[in-house]
This record gives structure tokens, sequence and C-alpha cells, in this order.
């Protein structure tokens, strides 16, 4: 074959032609390889994902006190795994229970039943199931009102976390004062937890992101390698290498 024979039109024409007609055979060749490459990637990630983002303590978070456990029902074993913050919540609002507790039987009221759903933070908090959390820590706030009408009156409406501590700081009925400890303990450790949940968002999304880019970067690379290979295989007389990246580039 002479160079006037085959001109860089011909040339451009049959490469064009080339690429439509082998391009779906190619598209699915690619697809084929980088799926079953990308689901063992995935699947070799999975357990490094759980373990990076939940940090799981395993210990007795209850006391076994018989009193306490008259009036408090929970819904999973005194002993669970929770993450650092999900346990630091729980323990807050065990504390805030118990104290309101207390309160109750020194003014010598009925108390209803606490129903505690730990599942509500498992495996880890999330803000949208925080309706049965806040339903126990109204429960307690209302036993403390009915308990300490006259000293609670003092408080001034809707009092910030810090105007609380000072207040309780001041009362000398000790049951009193370690409730509204707890009660504040507990709003914080809310407010942690939803900074938390927070934070994991941004980093899942921050983690889709980089798996997005290096999955086109993967798609790039592997469809460069097939069009090299395939052009390669029917020798046309140019490099491949260079014609392709310059192609995708």
């Amino acid at each position: 074959m002479t160079d006037t024979a085959f001109s860089s039109d011909d040339f451009d024409k049959l490469l064009d032609d080339f690429i439509a007609t082998q391009l779906s055979d190619l598209e699915n060749s690619f697809e084929d390889n980088f799926d079953k490459e990308n689901n063992k990637k995935n699947d070799e990630n999975s357990n490094k994902d759980i373990n990076d983002e939940d940090l799981i303590i395993n210990e007795d978070l209850l006391e076994k006190n018989n009193f306490y456990n008259e009036y408090i029902q929970y819904s999973h074993n005194e002993t669970t795994s929770l993450a650092l913050e999900e346990k630091r919540l729980f323990e807050a609002i065990i504390n805030l229970i118990k104290s309101s507790i207390n309160c109750a039987k020194e003014a010598d009221l009925d108390i209803d039943k606490f129903y505690i759903e730990i599942n509500d933070i498992l495996p880890r908090f999330n803000p949208k199931r925080t309706q049965n959390l806040t339903k126990n820590i109204l429960q307690a706030w209302n036993l403390l009102i009915k308990s300490q009408p006259e000293r609670l009156a003092n408080l001034p409406l809707n009092a910030s976390d810090e105007q609380i501590l000072n207040y309780a700081e001041k009362t000398t009925n000790k049951n009193l004062m370690a409730a509204l400890i707890s009660y504040v303990e507990t709003l914080i450790e809310l407010d942690a937890c939803e900074i938390a949940y927070n934070l994991r968002k941004v980093k899942y999304k921050k983690y889709k992101i980089e798996k997005k880019i290096y999955e086109e970067e993967m798609r790039r690379k592997e469809k460069t390698r097939l069009y090299i290979s395939a052009i390669k295989e029917k020798n046309f007389p140019i490099d491949a290498e260079m014609l392709v990246n310059n192609f995708f580039k």
C-alpha cells in the first residue's frame, strides 16, 4: 500500500467507522471487567468503612438496681454496644430519669414508668429518631416540676443551660441538683450526637464524591486501554496510544 493510496482523510473515515461499529462491544467488555473489579474492591472496603465509622464499646451501661428497674423499662439488654457519643447520651438520660425518680419519691408522688428505647440510638444516633428520647426527657422534666414546683418556679422561663446550672449550684436539694445537672448534660449530649451525625454525613458525602471521581478515572483508563488494544489489533499505521490519549483529552 502506497502513501497516496491511503490518505489521511481515508484513515480518519476508516477509524471513525471502526470506532462506531466497535463501540458497543467495547463498552460491554469494559462494563463487565469494571463491574467485577469494582465489586471486588467494594467488598474489600465494606468492613473497613464500618470499622472507621463506628467506634463500638461493650460494657454494662446500667446499674442492676431493683429500685430503679421498677420504674424504668428497657427495650434492650442492659449490656449493649453503643458508640461513644450515644453511650454518653444514654447515660445522661438514665441519670436524668433516676434523679427525677428520686425527687418524685421524696415528694411521695406516683411515678409513671419510663420506657427507654435503646434501639432509638442503635446502631448510631439519627436526628429523625429522637421522638422517644424526647418523650423520656419531657417525662422526667414534668416529674421534676410536680415534685419541686416552688423551687422550679424561681427558674426563668426558657432558661438557658447556664442559668439552669447556676440555679442547680444554689439549690439545697441534692436530688434536684443532680436532676438539673443531668438535664443539661442530656441536652448537651443530644447536640453532640447530632454534630457527630452531621460529621458522619459530610464524611460519607466526601467519600461518595471521591469514589465517583476514582471510578470515572478507572473507566477512562479502562476505555483507553481497550481502544488502544483494539486499534493495535487492526494494525492501523498510527501510534495507537498517542491517538487514543489525545482523543480522551
